[in-house]
């Protein structure tokens, strides 16, 4: 096996050995046809004349000597703006398996100089922490035995799904009722959410395909998923639809996409499942979203009311609001009425210390339906590494601390904690969604892992790709590139989403029915959780298992 190099490098250029991914190729094998450079999304390939000595020996004339030989080659670029990102593409699609990336195992010195023309680097993904996480290392370990019999997970009747609202107290919710008053909307949800991803940060084909599972989930299947939009609205025809009973419908700090679901209020079949009201996410906490100029296509230009190709940057926070207090007023209250009191309203903020004290706020709103803590293993689709590295907070202790806040309070039961950031993120995505709901939530939002169940998204956490925010993803899923987002089939697309939470139903029933639990979800039932980690035991008020 042949590995290929970049020449016509200076001094100061980088080598083959510096970049995170390195190109193989069998010259034996290829054909030249040129499949591989055609198809790889950054340029980091390329045909090109290669000279080769070739050693000759005269035996009869005792003397050696050399040609060469001229051939055409294939080579990997060493410039830092067209380094492989290892989706493999090239590989798919080479009809003789004749080259292919592999993970450089030197040491990645493009990370030193990826800050070009003094931008800071910044990729789609999610934060780069390889190994088991928390939630992964959490076991189910109270085993119902005698005095509380097990279930049969294959034949007994299970009631899975949560809620999304705010749930009176019931003497409260009877007096209400008797007396006509108004009771706060309530949705019954599969306690697993599709989270907030938006029209334009995912492309038509992928958005279509997440709302084709989601349908036959909810009206074949009786799982009552939901999927919330992210910034941006939706596209036209879904807020005139049927189908928008399946969205919850964010509103961010930029407000884009709202002009058009006003405007389609008056001509709604239904209401949206819930309303959210964006305020931060774990990905980038502090700042606001970010649609870069590659991916705002003319359809998304005319949704969101902006020219079509100009970078689309949401402010950090809403420009009309003082304190968070006058925001969860102004804007539940606001939101709440637009929909006739009839939606649930609740708003997304960052896992951070200041948690607790947007859900003390919340508390004491009688129209809030509920807080999401997105904690900072959270996937984006735009973000500084910096952020992404290093600002935030972990979900699982942010979201304990909130509920634990709840417990002192009597209150634990009216206001629902949904958890978001590194829910599957290995893999594991029934086993960290259960243990956050043990841990006080009543279900939780999963980006990245529909991405990689559903539609084969190739990031990692090693490196991988994750070039969503460039609009030159290789599967077509974040990208608004016709030419790229018609790989993707939405039909395959939703096929994946039913069989992925057909896979997570199934799980949940496995966990509950050791628990002896049938009925509701374990919300909050912390005995039933240990952990191999004595510190993490004592943070998060769990069992210490060894």
């Amino acid at each position: 096996m042949v590995s290929v190099r970049s020449i016509y490098n200076t001094p100061s250029s980088l080598t083959y050995h510096d970049l995170p991914w390195i190109i193989t190729h069998r010259e034996d094998r290829c054909t030249l046809c040129g499949q591989c450079t055609a198809v790889c999304p950054v340029g980091a390939i390329y045909l090109t004349y290669r000279r080769q000595r070739v050693p000759k020996l005269d035996v009869l004339k005792k003397q050696r000597g050399n040609e060469y030989r001229h051939f055409v080659g294939i080579r990997q670029q060493t410039d830092v703006s067209k380094r492989c990102i290892g989706c493999g593409m090239c590989s798919m699609v080479c009809p003789n398996e004749a080259i292919g990336p592999h993970p450089n195992t030197n040491e990645n010195r493009s990370a030193f100089v990826r800050s070009q023309k003094g931008d800071a680097f910044k990729r789609g993904g999610r934060r780069n922490a390889p190994g088991k996480t928390i939630l992964d290392r959490i076991s189910f370990d109270r085993i119902s035995m005698l005095t509380d019999p097990a279930l049969d997970a294959g034949r007994h009747e299970f009631n899975y799904n949560t809620i999304l609202g705010r749930i009176l107290p019931p003497e409260e919710y009877l007096k209400r009722k008797a007396s006509g008053e108004w009771i706060p909307p309530t949705r019954e949800i599969f306690p697993f959410i599709i989270g907030s991803m938006s029209f334009g940060a995912l492309s038509p084909n992928m958005w279509l395909g997440l709302l084709q599972g989601v349908a036959y989930c909810n009206e074949v299947l009786g799982i009552p998923v939901v999927m919330a939009t992210g910034e941006g609205g939706c596209p036209p025809w879904i807020l005139k639809s049927p189908f928008l009973k399946y969205i919850i419908l964010q509103i961010a700090s930029g407000y884009f996409g709202w002009d058009e679901i006003i405007r389609a209020i008056p001509e709604m079949q239904c209401d949206p499942a819930a309303i959210e009201i964006k305020y931060g996410q774990g990905a980038k906490p502090g700042d606001g979203g970010l649609l870069m100029w590659f991916k705002v296509s003319k359809l998304i230009a005319r949704l969101r009311g902006v020219p079509e190709g100009v970078d689309l940057p949401s402010p950090p926070v809403h420009q009309t609001l003082y304190s968070i207090e006058e925001s969860v007023m102004k804007m539940i209250q606001t939101m709440s009425m637009a929909f006739g009191f009839r939606v649930p309203v609740y708003p997304k903020i960052s896992g951070s210390t200041s948690a607790k004290a947007v859900l003390n706020n919340l508390v004491r709103n009688p129209y809030a339906g509920g807080l999401l803590i997105d904690g900072i293993d959270g996937g984006t689709g735009a973000a500084y590494d910096v952020s992404m590295e290093a600002t935030g907070h972990p979900i699982a202790s942010n979201l304990r601390e909130c509920y634990l806040d709840l417990v002192a309070q009597g209150r634990q039961n009216e206001i629902p904690l949904f958890a978001a950031g590194g829910i599957g993120k290995n893999g594991n995505v029934t086993q960290n969604g259960l243990a956050m709901i043990m841990l006080g939530a009543s279900g939780v939002h999963i980006g990245k892992y529909i991405m990689q169940s559903a539609a084969g998204c190739l990031g990692n956490e090693m490196g991988r790709c994750n070039v969503c925010n460039v609009g030159i993803c290789p599967k077509g899923i974040t990208s608004q590139n016709e030419k790229l987002f018609r790989r993707l089939d939405p039909d395959d697309v939703a096929q994946r989403v039913v069989d992925t939470f057909m896979m997570i139903r199934t799980e949940t029933k496995k966990i509950m029915a050791p628990l002896g639990r049938s009925q509701s979800l374990p919300i909050g039932m912390s005995d039933a959780l240990g952990i191999d980690d004595a510190d993490a035991a004592e943070r998060l008020k769990i069992n210490y298992i060894c």
